[in-house]
């Protein structure tokens, strides 16, 4: 089983016996025996002295975009990086004058979108020439870490859900995003990353032996994550991406959707590694709150062969072909943007987005961002922490 930088920090914690700790973590910061971080270390004789939680809560509480305000009763403060406005993704500098060292200790699920990762960022760029160490204690990368898919982040397209100028699949594990983001934006940081032992890039999450504990409410199980890097750019449309079922990403439909003849328009594309099987359901909130529509279930067939963001960009180019009148790209608030398309927020350019507007041919669309996928496979092996 792999061991994670959590697991190896409580081999030996007497160098950091006589610091004063803050912790970024969520529910996913637990031992192999599943016991969390902050009460594994504080029975260790450290010295935690402040918890910041990220979106969505320390116990993953709230939905997407909800401002965190509960706050469960801890012997330390616990104070959320998530509220009403981007001011509150910092953390105010008071917060940081008694501590000296972080760690940083969050299940990522591979996807630039992911915000967990770039709460890592903004922190790191908040703590930028003041006297406080940066820990990463690494956790595997769910989707591995050879296949890498999608465009770059045009930096003109940065948000909360694109930070780092990374792939939307980017094959990377937080310790080693943190010495790629430290290295891009020059930051003046002391920074390191306790690495696991036993992972290697070619491993999913089922392959690590380690139990998959839902880091945030919509990413119930591993084939979630698989999917997401996809199908997440629903998120920008007026499409349900399948919050409010059981099966989140999987599931996605509109009550303008005929579910069999968008799963044979879908299959003509000739995606691999992937079926498309039309259903019926009703999400229980969020949009279409109640109705029951149509849609498709994503069935991974092939981990090797299964491109998700292809297969998002191909399903909503689909849309775009069978119900021009219908499909709609959202413009409303996403991630405290008013101004960019959440949809172009997702993807990290407009590009995309046009292209399907304008009728371009699906696969020219897909190939159009494999001269980046070709840069960036050179760019992260500089960053490589593991084989």
């Amino acid at each position: 089983m792999v061991a994670t930088g959590l697991d190896i920090l409580l081999r030996n914690t007497e160098g950091i016996r006589n610091r004063n700790i803050g912790l970024i973590v969520n529910q996913t910061s637990v031992t192999s025996e599943l016991k969390y971080s902050w009460n594994i270390l504080k029975e260790n004789g450290l010295h935690i002295k402040r918890i910041f939680s990220p979106e969505h809560g320390l116990f993953a509480t709230e939905q997407d975009q909800i401002s965190v305000t509960y706050q469960p009763e801890l012997d330390c403060e616990v104070v959320s990086l998530y509220g009403e406005s981007a001011e509150s993704l910092l953390p105010d500098k008071a917060l940081l004058d008694n501590l000296d060292l972080i760690l940083f200790d969050i299940q990522d699920v591979g996807s630039r979108y992911y915000t967990y990762i770039n709460t890592l960022a903004l922190f790191m760029e908040a703590v930028s020439g003041r006297d406080i160490e940066i820990v990463v204690l690494d956790r595997p990368n769910p989707l591995g870490g050879s296949i890498i898919e999608g465009p770059m982040l045009d930096p003109a397209f940065s948000s909360f859900v694109g930070i780092f100028p990374i792939l939307v699949r980017h094959g990377m594990t937080a310790g080693e995003l943190a010495h790629l983001y430290r290295d891009f934006k020059k930051i003046d940081i002391n920074l390191s990353v306790i690495a696991m032992e036993g992972w290697s890039r070619s491993m999913l999450f089922p392959e690590t032996g380690l139990p998959w504990i839902p880091p945030s409410p919509n990413m119930p199980t591993f084939s979630t994550a698989e999917v997401y890097p996809g199908m997440c750019l629903f998120e920008g449309l007026n499409v349900s991406e399948g919050r409010g079922t059981t099966t989140p990403f999987q599931l996605s439909g509109a009550p303008f959707i005929k579910p069999g003849e968008l799963a044979e328009h879908c299959g003509g594309y000739g995606l691999q590694g992937v079926l498309f099987r039309p259903v019926w359901f009703k999400p229980t909130f969020h949009k279409f709150c109640g109705e029951v529509i149509g849609g498709i279930w994503l069935q991974v067939t092939d981990h090797s062969l299964f491109r998700s963001f292809a297969t998002g960009v191909a399903m909503t180019a689909a849309l775009k072909e069978l119900y021009p009148e219908h499909l709609q790209f959202l413009k409303s608030v996403y991630e405290f943007n008013d101004t960019i398309p959440a949809f172009d927020l997702l993807a990290g350019n407009s590009h995309i987005r046009n292209l399907i507007l304008n009728g371009c041919d699906t696969g020219s669309i897909v190939a159009s961002w494999q001269s980046e996928e070709a840069e960036f496979a050179g760019i992260k092996q500089g960053f490589h922490l593991y084989d």
